[in-house]
């Protein structure tokens, strides 16, 4: 019985880490109910230079920050599965093959796209990557997610020029990015030095 009830609790902290943030409009609400991954997108900011608010805006755009996040499978007739458009999978939406790419680069054979720190490493990798072959500023939201989107192929021909509805939604996550940064501004101090209070 005691050994049911312990499995029990075990499976239910592990379904709690899993579920997205209560508020994932405010980046310290998120930071504080998810007490490890303010140190995990400072890890992959050290690691990389890609600023915590932006890696955070690209991972609130991709996924709402669901670990398994996939693409919405189409159905034929209705009733009928048929594959999912993309391989996009976890935190950071990231692609088999580009996961790929990034493990024997970066990650290490053990990176899980369903594990925060290895999607918030993912994305500052995929961002460094951005800027020393595409020269985008680490500071420019926007434009470091056309490139995270489109692919670095993509951005360098210039394929989001045709994709209107792209174009917002970049612009939306640079908004985004600058909300964090405020955001980030009032709670940072408390965050580095756990002076925070459940």
């Amino acid at each position: 019985m005691k050994k049911h009830l312990i499995l029990l609790l075990l499976v239910t902290l592990t379904d709690c880490t899993a579920l997205p943030p209560k508020n994932s409009e405010n980046i310290c609400s998120t930071f504080r109910e998810k007490d490890d991954w303010y140190e995990d997108a400072k890890n992959s900011f050290k690691k990389w230079g890609v600023p915590i608010h932006i890696q955070m805006a690209i991972m609130h755009q991709e996924s709402h920050f669901v670990a398994d996040a996939e693409p919405p499978r189409p159905w034929l007739l209705g009733f009928i599965p048929l594959p999912r458009e993309s391989s996009a999978y976890g935190y950071a939406q990231a692609k088999d093959e580009t996961w790929d790419d990034y493990l024997s680069k970066a990650g290490g054979w053990s990176a899980d796209r369903d594990e925060f720190a290895d999607a918030t490493d993912f994305i500052g990798w995929y961002c460094n990557v951005s800027h020393n072959r595409l020269g985008i500023s680490k500071l420019d939201a926007k434009n470091l997610y056309l490139a995270y989107h489109e692919g670095h192929g993509g951005y360098q021909h210039k394929s989001y020029l045709q994709k209107a509805g792209l174009v917002q939604i970049a612009n939306k996550v640079a908004k985004r990015a600058k909300l964090f940064q405020s955001q980030l501004g009032e709670c940072q101090h408390d965050l580095e030095n756990k002076g925070w209070f459940f």
